[in-house]
């Protein structure tokens, strides 16, 4: 381990540590209210719903297989695979700042259209922050380890918890799963974001919280991606390399 990934494993476990703190007071009372509300949602409802968002994502994972390029193997250090990573985030995120201003900005029949839209943004910067670190896409155990990045960046501090030991644990984990939970992903990631995404369905307010909002989203996602990829390298290691 050379001191670039030295520093960059006491990085990693700064981040573990945050996102396993036990959440604030209000972030519980919210969680507890959303899950209230998700009681009095009939459970055809949540079907429907469920169903949308699974078609929703896997369509957006069989395109973004298909224009990611693939695994670019072991070349390159982890530092330049980082420096890589960052310079992509850039792009992406302000794709995600105008979108999430366009929408906002048309208040709420365009406020609506963010969702889908900011969520196949987000898939795909996933993609390739796989192929950056050199994870081949075409096979779907990654794709479904793609879906759990995701589903860590934005879930609850009790289903952070469990996504985090299965990420760590991936080799061993994998075998288990068959596909995600289609219901627990949408209901985290729809809990994680409702509150912010209500205040860009005001009419000329929209445009400052999509854009504020996205660039956030977007940097969270890429800081789970970046710690998790890193984590995934470093535990790949042999001790004595």
């Amino acid at each position: 381990m050379n001191a670039y990934e030295a520093r960059v494993f006491g990085e990693v476990q700064a981040w573990r540590t945050k996102i396993m703190k036990r959440a604030g007071r209000i972030n519980r009372m919210s969680k507890k209210a959303q899950n209230k509300i998700n009681n009095w949602i009939p459970e055809k409802a949540h079907q429907i719903v469920t169903d949308s968002i699974k078609n929703m994502v896997k369509a957006t994972l069989a395109g973004s297989n298909m224009i990611t390029k693939k695994s670019i193997g072991t070349a390159g250090t982890l530092y330049e695979r980082d420096e890589n990573l960052k310079e992509k985030l850039k792009s992406y995120r302000k794709t995600a700042v105008v979108e999430g201003a366009g929408t906002g900005a048309g208040g709420l029949l365009l406020g609506a259209a963010d969702f889908p839209l900011l969520l196949s943004i987000k898939i795909k910067f996933l993609f390739e922050a796989a192929a950056v670190y050199g994870y081949d896409t075409s096979k779907y155990e990654e794709r479904l380890f793609i879906l759990h990045v995701f589903q860590l960046a934005f879930s609850s501090e009790e289903k952070r918890r469990e996504t985090l030991f299965i990420i760590e644990n991936w080799e061993d984990q994998k075998e288990q799963l068959v596909d995600m939970d289609w219901r627990v992903f949408q209901q985290e990631y729809r809990d994680h974001i409702d509150l912010i995404k209500m205040f860009q369905l005001i009419p000329g307010f929209g445009a400052i919280v999509g854009a504020y909002a996205n660039y956030n989203l977007m940097d969270q996602l890429a800081e789970t991606a970046m710690n998790v990829y890193r984590l995934r390298i470093l535990e790949s290691r042999p001790q004595n390399d």
